[in-house]
């Protein structure tokens, strides 16, 4: 790792700060789903948390390189995969909200009516989800983490980074649905709550994946 990279810019700041409101603003359909009363009370706090938390955070993490180098690329992995996991299980969540309300599907309908029909939508918002995840992965781990702002070996780039996203894919896919279809629900949650289980499971694993293939493969200096 050059010096760099280990520099806490100007530049590093800014995006913790512009990441950090994206967190704040996505983690709001995630609370909602998950802790509807617990967001009523915190929901004007959120934004505010991550936008302080965020380059704070960062910025420790930045002392702490100054002895373990490493531990500055992994927090920046670590803030651009906090933002995913908020891009996928917001945009998851938003888009059952909004299926729900057009559909007009309350929770009985959720769990005595029509179980296929939301296993199905669900299995698609999760695609979609992790798609647009993906993309924004791309783009901030290249440009960001792992600092590659000179374009070479496009294609091998891409076809690299397809592949190991799409094998990322599979591993968030396979066990995000597997959790929710084919693990019964714990503590008492309900059919949102347990979504977001599925949803997090698959991150944490599609995460692992990713920054392993992503530094040792696609974006190896």
């Amino acid at each position: 790792m050059d010096n760099n990279s280990q520099n806490f810019q100007k530049k590093d700041l800014v995006f913790a700060i512009a990441v950090g409101f994206l967190i704040g603003l996505l983690a709001m359909p995630v609370f909602k789903a998950a802790k509807p009363d617990l967001f009523e009370k915190l929901y004007l706090t959120l934004i505010p948390f991550f936008l302080i938390s965020t380059p704070f955070g960062l910025a420790i993490a930045h002392i702490i390189s100054r002895k373990i180098a490493i531990i500055w690329q992994i927090a920046k992995f670590g803030v651009i995969g906090v933002l995913n996991t908020f891009v996928d299980l917001g945009i998851l969540t938003l888009l059952t909200f909004i299926v729900r309300k057009y559909f007009q599907i309350d929770s009985a309908d959720i769990i005595y009516q029509t179980p296929i029909i939301v296993i199905t939508f669900y299995s698609i918002y999760k695609a979609i989800s992790f798609i647009l995840a993906n993309i924004n992965s791309y783009f901030c781990n290249k440009y960001w983490t792992f600092e590659q702002n000179i374009e070479k070996k496009n294609n091998t780039e891409f076809f690299q980074f397809f592949t190991v996203s799409i094998v990322g894919f599979l591993i968030n896919f396979f066990i995000a649905s597997f959790v929710f279809k084919s693990v019964t629900p714990i503590a008492g949650m309900n059919v949102d709550q347990w979504g977001l289980i599925g949803a997090l499971a698959g991150t944490i694993a599609g995460l692992a994946w990713n920054f392993l293939g992503y530094k040792f493969i696609v974006f190896k200096k």
